[in-house]
């Protein structure tokens, strides 16, 4: 077996383990558990850094796109137009919050939900448009923000791989009308568990995910409406904002990396994707081989890491076969073909040029590079 000589990622804290060890011991010592003091200061740091008057913090990420859909009064009867290449998880928020998702294809460069497919989707039935910020390269947000205006339409952000990223300048999820965000430990600002944010500048939004996420409550034992039990833990709030002082810091390293498998990939056999935005953040750094499973293989044998996001459209997966298993040409060959190498902040130069090597010396066959 060919020992791993550049992983992945590794989800082991690092040099910030000492910050993470004391804000677990911090928690511990004061006893307080669920929304307390920990999760308040989160709220307002997390707020302050994504340029929003408003944080609320939830379980997860998915809870934070099906609560903004509910918060919004979206559910039985709408429908909420996405993106078919993501993680499952924004379309099941979605059918979550009670709505239909449909799907419109995405950019075949950007990979991000296109602007026109999603306006040829619109039916009297829409009540949103959720792009997703895919990879940490920001949707076309400013055309989607023009779509929603002239139709009346909620906007809704799926930053769930986007933290810090921006949209012309514009930090993304201000630009619609909340934009949320995933903590789970892979992420660039990632928890020791499950978790989740939602932006937005409107206070009484704000107010409603608060009272929805705890099930429903306007006061203690006091029950208004049909609310769940999403609470972003103590435990977890005082980890992210050890690791949100060092946010800033790991979006740099992530550029940079990306910056240099950019140059160190020019004329490597492999399609790279544009970057669109220097906001940019580069949850993931994709490239789009023309045999992925063969070129896994030659990665693999090499010592190199790396994974498949995501491998099916979401049109064709069986759980969304009921509500739109429309066709989705761009995402149905995206899926087929992305591929993503090791990028995080951990990474050495010298891991980088490693694997840009081995990229390069990636032969597929004659007959897929005619193809």
């Amino acid at each position: 077996m060919t020992p791993t000589r550049v992983p992945f990622m590794s989800l082991v804290p690092g040099a910030d383990a000492p910050l993470v060890r004391a804000a677990i011991d911090r928690v511990i010592t004061r006893g307080w558990f669920i929304l307390g003091p920990e999760l308040e200061a989160f709220e307002a740091e997390f707020a302050a850094s994504s340029g929003s008057p408003h944080a609320v913090g939830v379980g997860t990420g998915t809870d934070a796109l099906a609560l903004t859909l509910r918060a919004l009064g979206i559910g039985p009867g709408d429908e909420v137009i996405t993106a078919p290449l993501s993680a499952a998880f924004s379309a099941l928020a979605i059918v979550m919050a009670g709505a239909k998702p449909v799907f419109a294809d995405i950019d075949p460069d950007r990979l991000t939900m296109d602007p026109a497919a999603t306006e040829a989707a619109i039916t009297p039935r829409t009540a949103a448009i959720m792009p997703v910020h895919l990879y940490g390269q920001p949707a076309d947000m400013a055309r989607f923000e023009s779509i929603a205006r002239a139709r009346g339409l909620a906007l809704v952000e799926d930053a769930c791989q986007a933290h810090l990223a921006t949209c012309n300048e514009r930090p993304v999820g201000t630009i619609g009308d909340a934009g949320a965000f995933s903590f789970y430990p892979t992420k660039n600002l990632g928890a020791l568990g499950d978790a989740g944010a939602v932006i937005t500048s409107d206070a009484a939004l704000a107010d409603r995910l608060r009272r929805l996420r705890n099930g429903g409550q306007a006061g203690k034992y006091e029950h208004v409406e049909i609310g769940v039990n999403s609470r972003l833990d103590e435990i977890q709030a005082a980890i992210l904002r050890a690791r949100l002082t060092l946010l800033p810091a790991w979006t740099m390293r992530r550029r940079e990396l990306a910056a240099r498998y950019r140059k160190a990939l020019a004329g490597a056999p492999v399609r790279v994707p544009a970057e669109y935005d220097s906001g940019h953040v580069y949850h993931l750094f994709a490239v789009r081989p023309s045999e992925r499973a063969a070129f896994q293989t030659h990665l693999a044998e090499r010592g190199i890491g790396t994974l498949v996001h995501y491998p099916i459209p979401l049109p064709r997966q069986e759980a969304f076969a009921a509500y739109d298993p429309r066709s989705c040409p761009h995402a149905d060959r995206a899926c087929a073909e992305v591929c993503s190498l090791p990028l995080h902040p951990a990474l050495s130069d010298a891991d980088a040029d490693l694997v840009a090597e081995a990229v390069h010396a990636w032969r597929p066959s004659p007959l897929a590079t005619g193809s």
